[in-house]
């Protein structure tokens, strides 16, 4: 059941700062999928848009390489998933530009513990 094990889908380019949230969220309670670019999640995504496979929430950086940036990759989540809970990650930039309702944006580096506060926030918990 999505509620008692959200599924949340990260997307990080830099190998390391990947393993790293995922193993993070993966003892938070959290079931994870990963991918290195928005295009690879916008697949994982499209695959897995309904029933109990549907990805519960978004934590994705914006600078990737490929051709969706972050900003651009949540628009056709929530195309896909209208309730899709949304977090963005930069380094580079200080204020969300293009956000879609409801998400939240954390400036790297951030803490774990505030990663899964804002994930927790999404959810409603």
């Amino acid at each position: 059941m999505a509620e008692a094990n959200p599924l949340i889908l990260v997307v990080e380019d830099e190998e390391i700062v990947r393993e790293i949230v995922c193993l993070d969220l993966a003892e938070a309670g959290f079931a994870v999928l990963e991918a290195a670019s928005g295009d690879e999640a916008i697949v994982l995504l499209r695959n897995r848009s309904a029933g109990e496979d549907a990805v519960d929430l978004l934590f994705t950086d914006i600078r990737m390489p490929g051709t969706l940036d972050g900003w651009t990759l949540a628009e056709q989540a929530r195309d896909l998933a209208p309730g899709l809970g949304v977090i963005y990650a930069s380094g580079h930039i200080t204020r969300p530009e293009r956000a879609v309702p409801g998400s939240i944006f954390l400036s790297k580096p951030y803490r774990t513990a505030n990663l899964l506060e804002s994930l927790r926030r999404l959810q409603g918990a």
